[in-house]
């Protein structure tokens, strides 16, 4: 007979972590007596991050103490109690091999169904003082599972536990954990979750993608040049020439300095250049401005930029430099549909790509090239964009200069009339951007098809963290360490790897780098980061490999010098 042990709640509070304030709900207490339980929550409970728990789908969080006895020996531990996997009900009986997706229950005066596995998140692991306990939940197949209520009412300990109905296709939860987060996956299992209706809809959505992989060859083939990187790590590029844009705009064209053919390149990706910065170089990432036999990239000299002053000083016709192959998914997508092209400053530089690419399609597409800058004398590539859009046969132009009108506002946008069925794509400092995007969606043009390029660092992803002051990327505080050079590209920064770590994810966080995770732990993939060169291990194996090129730092450490695109 299956029995209700214990019931658990307890309300949202800050946690100390790591250096860092966590705002979680994952710290339950046993109650005493009978307790209400409603469609949202229980009464007494909440949750801190709802992003990722809680809500009519996750209601009831429920673990096992079978699944108690087994943490117990596997980490030779006496002091785990009821409420510490931060599960509402705490049950004997119904394992996860058992208890099928859709499978109700009456517990008291309530009724419940089973919706999908424990989400992986690092707070568990962090309740328990055992941070690899989210990747051993999934390898173990003891995941627990969230309950939705479909009847309201009391429940007490000790109540008894009866299954009213059985799920469809009869999927056990430790099938459908095993089924999203480990590899090797059965595609025949793959349709029948889908067709679960009591799944979750974000398990459904995520299964949906990967049966639309298996279904689609296509989606299994060689991707196309362009999208992976043409070479892995860095190679020598040889500067074939320089040109003055503009006062403080200079391009550089690029050729392979063995003469062999470079890899064809996406208008609108940008490339990695390591140059000479004191005792360790110095890594800066630029877009291209156009490419075809030779790459060209196009560098503004700023006040306080190292880099772009070293290049300005010292690149000239014959210069060699070190790159790492051209990447990013901001690029021009084969379409017939009109296209924006919207850019401020330097900016212009992945847009200028795409315009030339138009250019050598003898593209019939609508083209709109719409470019802020502050005057006349600081605009560079007029010329040549005019004779690409007098090139086009459906092309027109604005350009805004600030110094006389300010920066275009919505209304200004909208009078232009843009063809709502366009795609947008934009380049710029991230507060324009963030008007534009904006203002092209008050203009008609769908979200999903306004695109942009973001220099710099991603935004971050980081669940139940509260917000701190922001503070640029940095070098560590304490002694530097002797291991492997660990460079983060977008964030500009090198430094050498310390045992001190246990991650390159925990490194990047100590220096102030945006990251992004959940699991911490080498399941979700949340934290996959392309890796531009060099090779890691992992402390603990991931549950499923990223693909070739990439790394889930959350569990990587380098094994040599490594760049990533961080």
């Amino acid at each position: 007979m299956s029995v209700l042990v214990s019931v658990n709640v307890g309300k949202p509070a800050d946690v100390a972590w790591r250096g860092k304030t966590v705002h979680t709900g994952i710290y339950k207490e046993p109650v005493r007596g009978p307790v209400m339980v409603r469609r949202l929550n229980i009464d007494g409970d909440g949750q801190g991050d709802l992003g990722g728990h809680g809500g009519e789908q996750r209601a009831v969080m429920v673990y096992q103490t079978e699944s108690y006895d087994h943490w117990q020996r596997h980490f030779g531990r006496d002091d785990l109690r009821p409420g510490m996997f931060g599960e509402n009900f705490t049950i004997t009986g119904l394992g996860d091999d058992e208890v099928c997706i859709g499978d109700r229950y009456r517990i008291g005066e309530a009724e419940f169904e089973v919706t999908q596995p424990r989400v992986t998140c690092f707070r568990v692991g962090m309740r328990l003082g055992e941070p690899e306990m989210p990747n051993l939940l999934v390898a173990h197949h003891r995941p627990g599972f969230y309950f939705r209520v479909i009847t309201e009412g009391r429940v007490v300990a000790g109540d008894e536990i009866v299954r009213t109905r059985r799920g469809r296709h009869e999927l056990s939860v430790a099938d459908i954990d095993a089924l999203l987060y480990l590899p090797d996956r059965d595609v025949g299992m793959l349709r029948k979750a889908v067709d679960v209706p009591a799944l979750s809809p974000g398990w459904q959505q995520s299964f949906a993608e990967l049966l639309a992989v298996q279904d689609n060859p296509a989606a299994t083939s060689p991707p196309p040049v362009g999208v992976e990187p043409g070479w892995h790590g860095f190679r020598t590029l040889r500067v074939a020439q320089t040109r003055r844009e503009s006062p403080a705009v200079m391009s550089i064209e690029l050729e392979a300095s063995d003469g062999a053919m470079l890899p064809a390149a996406r208008p609108g990706q940008f490339l990695t250049l390591r140059v000479p910065d004191g005792e360790l170089p110095a890594l800066r990432s630029y877009s291209l401005s156009s490419s075809g036999a030779r790459y060209r990239i196009s560098v503004k000299r700023e006040e306080h930029g190292r880099v772009s002053g070293w290049i300005h000083a010292n690149v000239r016709a014959g210069t060699v430099v070190a790159a790492a192959a051209p990447r990013g998914d901001f690029y021009l997508e084969d379409d017939a549909d009109p296209v924006v092209l919207v850019s401020a400053g330097i900016g212009v530089t992945p847009v200028l790509a795409m315009l030339h690419a138009l250019g050598a399609q003898h593209s019939e597409r609508e083209v709109w090239w719409l470019h802020i800058t502050r005057d006349a004398k600081s605009l560079a590539f007029g010329p040549e964009v005019s004779e690409l859009i007098d090139s086009l046969a459906n092309a027109r132009q604005r350009v805004f200069f600030t110094a006389e009108s300010g920066r275009p506002d919505a209304a200004a946008i909208g009078a232009l009339g843009l063809p709502h069925t366009a795609i947008a794509y934009l380049c710029g400092p991230q507060p324009f951007m963030a008007e534009m995007r904006s203002a092209l969606a008050g203009a008609g043009i769908e979200e999903s098809r306004i695109h942009s390029e973001l220099f710099g660092a991603l935004p971050p992803i980081n669940p139940g963290i509260t917000a701190a002051p922001h503070r640029a990327p940095h070098l560590p505080d304490g002694p530097p360490g002797a291991g492997p050079a660990v460079s983060f590209a977008r964030s500009g920064i090198t430094v050498d790897w310390s045992e001190d770590y246990d991650s390159i994810l925990e490194l990047a966080e100590a220096c102030d780098v945006p990251t992004r995770f959940s699991c911490r732990s080498g399941v979700c993939h949340i934290c996959v980061t392309p890796l531009v060169d060099g090779t890691v291990t992992y402390r603990q194996p991931p549950l499923e490999l990223p693909a070739e090129g990439s790394v889930l730092i959350c569990s990587a450490q380098p094994r040599q010098g490594v760049v990533l695109d961080l």
